[in-house]
């Protein structure tokens, strides 16, 4: 593992892919920062945080897959990396908010950003973008944030958690190749408000109830509505209510 560590920086992601065009890269290349000024969420949404605070990392990962439907069983194994990596730090109540938020209990302590590139049919280079807060306190712009600091009472050691969750990574890719009905099984497991009813808002605006079911091969959530069909969502069709 190549690790290189900045002061500030734009976005880690920009960074490492700019990298990536202008030079070959090891495996598992990473960057962090100790604050980025564009971070970037799911959905263009912007990722900020207090400088030395929290863990901004960008991984850089080759991937051979079988096929490119298992391009979001990537997302999962990337999820699982990072939730795996802080149960060995025994943060509670971890679950995974569709597609990758990193939840404690009812509070988002992380999120990841993957941009992949595809070389052929069955090779995929990706950018792993993590943001993971770890000792900021103060979330009162965010009342739905929470830090690991916040929820345990304690510091943490960011360079620590940032070798667990590559170490982790490693692992959890591993089964992508070999076991993904494994990852599937724990991603499932580890879903966020799973099997709980609870209300939604579709694009239109409109709200409803629904309860979740499941995710499906493309990534869709799947949520079952009060008539007891099921459908499936994109992430532009739905918002969770919680």
């Amino acid at each position: 593992m190549k690790l290189i560590k900045l002061d500030a920086i734009d976005s880690t992601n920009d960074f490492l892919k700019e990298m990536a065009k202008q030079q070959p890269l090891e495996n598992f290349t990473v960057v962090t920062a100790q604050t980025q000024t564009k971070g970037r969420g799911q959905m263009g949404t912007t990722w900020s945080s207090e400088p030395g605070k929290n863990l901004i990392m960008s991984i850089f990962v080759k991937n051979d897959l079988a096929d490119l439907n298992q391009i979001y069983t990537l997302n999962i194994a990337v999820a699982l990396a990072v939730v795996q990596a802080l149960k060995t730090f025994n943060i509670p109540q971890l679950s995974i908010k569709w597609p990758n938020d990193i939840m404690s209990d009812r509070y988002k302590i992380g999120g990841i950003l993957i941009e992949n590139t595809f070389k052929n049919q069955d090779s995929v280079r990706s950018i792993i973008g993590i943001g993971l807060n770890v000792n900021q306190i103060n979330f009162d712009a965010l009342p739905k944030g929470a830090s690991l600091a916040g929820l345990c009472n304690q510091e943490f050691d960011i360079d620590q958690i940032l070798l667990e969750i590559v170490s982790q990574l490693k692992h959890t890719l591993g089964l992508l190749h070999n076991q993904p009905e494994s990852l599937w099984h724990a991603y499932r497991q580890l879903l966020f408000k799973k099997a709980v009813p609870m209300p939604f808002k579709a694009a239109s605006g409109v709200p409803f109830m629904g309860i979740i079911q499941g995710v499906s091969p493309a990534g869709k959530l799947q949520v079952v509505l009060e008539d007891d069909s099921v459908s499936e969502f994109h992430i532009k069709e739905i918002q969770m209510l919680y």
